[in-house]
Parts: structure tokens; sequence; C-alpha cells
């Protein structure tokens, strides 16, 4: 059998691979550090670790291992990449960290691989819509254009789209490909361009086959209510369930790809599998662009509770205000199309949701360590 490494899969995309590849009959290992923030503090009780069991082995270990790394490389055929810390917002004030796990624990196992015995074939490793920062506009004249962050007193006086200086309008937004410019505007942006990098520069010396997957918002169930950087679906939804107002940032008007679950699955294995997948770096999403409000109106329907919801007009820095994804490259070459609309995915969501929460969550505490950090700007709620 084909051995598979996971690293964090225990997580939520990771946990929902392990289902696909177990049906197809790998033989799958899982390294994982079991993080608090994802699984609680009894992460043996996580029903992603408990999906695991009778289908992969698990490592409680972090990628920072040095001896455990080079033990687990050494009996793999195919790596997936997941393991990194995946907060936005956490990762501009816990900059060290980031960079340490992320870029740290990368670049320790690129080095493992060059010097122990082995017989890696391929490496899939997670990268993120994040890497682009604003995603791809065109101006007045139709040119492409990449804004870059937006300006703090342009937000605080309410204007939050990226504007043209040539017409004081918004730029047109258009959907981001993977040629698009690189330019993240978040620390944890920065480490997933360079996990990125690292992988698809060093693995071809190493006679391995890279293959990158850009992936951007996912959602489905299964995934953390508790943690606060999962999602807005995840906070978005605990407050539903507990009758509590729900603060839009900005406008309510910011847009993201939100991409199911299942379709995500369904590329990395593709990226595991087929033939024409190494080389190339791959966005996957579903091609929609879907703003806050709409996320709002959705939720609020599929639980059917009444929910107050205010627009207040706050901002984190280093938050982008649109990207959504091209998908005309790992459709050519992979045959990839989303099987899952936003209005069945939240469907899905919402029911699995309702049977599981509401959940106790650090979302109010997340907040105020930007505030406390100056990362939380504009008018009180």
């Amino acid at each position: 059998m084909t051995r598979v490494l996971i690293t964090g899969g225990a997580g939520f995309i990771g946990s929902n691979l392990v289902q696909a590849l177990h049906a197809k009959g790998y033989d799958i290992t899982v390294l994982d550090s079991l993080s608090p923030q994802i699984h609680g503090e009894d992460p043996m009780a996580s029903p992603l670790v408990q999906s695991l069991d009778g289908k992969a082995r698990l490592v409680h270990a972090s990628v920072m291992d040095k001896d455990v790394m080079a033990e687990e490389l050494a009996k793999t055929d195919i790596v997936v990449h997941y393991a990194a810390e995946t907060g936005t917002g956490q990762s501009m004030y816990q900059v060290h960290n980031y960079c340490d796990v992320n870029i740290g624990g990368t670049s320790l196992m690129l080095d493992l691989l060059g010097a122990i015995e082995h017989s890696v074939k391929r490496m899939v490793v997670a990268s993120s819509r994040s890497i682009y920062g604003e995603g791809r506009y065109t101006d007045a004249a139709g040119n492409d254009v990449y804004p870059g962050a937006r300006v703090e007193a342009d937000m605080l006086a309410g204007k939050f789209d990226p504007l043209d200086p040539a017409t004081g309008q918004p730029y047109t937004l258009q959907a981001t490909d993977e040629g698009s410019k690189i330019h993240p505007s978040s620390v944890y942006g920065i480490t997933k361009q360079v996990q990125e990098q690292l992988v698809m520069t060093v693995c071809p010396t190493l006679g391995i086959e890279p293959v990158a997957l850009r992936y951007q918002n996912v959602y489905g169930p299964g995934q953390s209510l508790s943690n606060p950087y999962t999602g807005i679906l995840s906070i978005f939804s605990n407050l539903i369930m507990q009758g509590k107002s729900i603060n839009v940032f900005e406008d309510g008007l910011e847009s993201r790809d939100f991409v199911f679950i299942d379709d995500v699955v369904a590329a990395t294995m593709l990226a595991i599998e087929h033939e024409n997948a190494p080389g190339f770096a791959y966005n996957v999403g579903s091609g929609v662009a879907t703003t806050v409000l709409e996320v709002v109106d959705a939720l609020i329907a599929a639980y059917g509770r009444p929910t107050e919801s205010k627009v207040s007009g706050q901002f984190r820095l280093g938050d982008i205000r649109h990207n959504y994804a091209d998908l005309s490259l790992i459709s050519g070459r992979l045959g990839f199309q989303p099987s899952v609309d936003f209005a069945e995915g939240i469907r899905q969501f919402a029911a699995w949701a309702g049977t599981q929460g509401p959940r106790a969550s650090a979302y109010e505490r997340s907040l105020e360590e930007m505030k406390e950090r100056g990362l939380m700007k504009g008018a009180a709620e």
C-alpha cells in the first residue's frame, strides 16, 4: 500500500482527507501536535481526533520534533503538509510563533529529506489564498491592478474598497488567478507564501514532486465551533445559537470565496494522485465571491432563528477586502470542478452545527487582544 504522512492531519481538512484516503486503501499516518486551540484541553476526546480511529496511525508530535519527523519521513511515500498555525489576526501579534512553526517546521522537514534515506515521491503543501493579499482588480482603463494594504484613514471614513486614484472610485473586482501578484497582508500570509516557495523550490532538487494548493475559505460539518480563528461561519453560528447579536465588520460587503470541505478533499486527492499535478500551485475554491452580509442572511435562514445584526464599521488591520479564485488552471490540468454551492453547503453545515452547539469560544477575547495591540479599529459596536 502507498504510505501517506499527513502533518497536521488531525485538523479539519486533514481528518476529512483521511476518510477519503482510507476508502481507497492508503496506509495513513497522521502527525499532529493536537493543539488545544483546535482540539480543546482533552484532545483525545475531540471528534476530529476520534474520526481517525481505525483509519490512520496517530503520532502525537510537533513538526519541530526532529527525531520524530526523521523517523516518520523515512517510512512514507507521499507527504501532505498541513501542519501550521492558522489564525490570520492572531499571526499579527504572535509573529515569532507563526514563523517558527510554519516556516521553521517546513524547512526542518526539507532538511531531513535531504539528509535521510526515504522513498518520498510527492509532497502536497497546503498554501492559502492569503498569499495574494488583496485579490485581482481592474482599473477604469481595464488594466490589472493589485492594491496594497488599505489606508487606515480611508477605512475610518467608511471607505473600505481599494480606490482607483485616477477616479476616486473603487476598482472593479476580478477573479484571482495563480499568476496574480503575491503580496500578503498578514504574517500568516507571509508564512504560507514561504512554505509554498520552500516546497516548490527545494523538492525538485531532492527528486520529490511538489504540488501546492492555495485553499480559499474552507468550511463544512466538523470544523471547530470553539476556535475563534476558524472563520466567520463558526463565529456567527455560535452567536446565532446563543441568541446574541452579530457584529458585522466594515460595511458587510467585503467578500470571500467559501469552498465546501468535500470539494477541498476532492481537489487534494487529485493533487496526490493525478499525473499532471506536480510542479504547479493551484487555487482551490468555489470560484464565487460571497459577501459577509450574504453569509449572515444565509446562516440566520438556515438556523431559523431571528437574530439581530449590526454593521459596526469596525475593521482589523491586515484584513483584505475581496478575493475569490479563478479555477481555470486546476480545472484545465486536473479536471477539478466544485460540486457543492454555497446554499447547499450552508444547509449541511448548519444542520450539523445545530446538533453540536453552541460552544464556548474565545472569540470575544480574541477581539480584545487585537484592540489591546491596536489592530482593531473603527466605530464602537
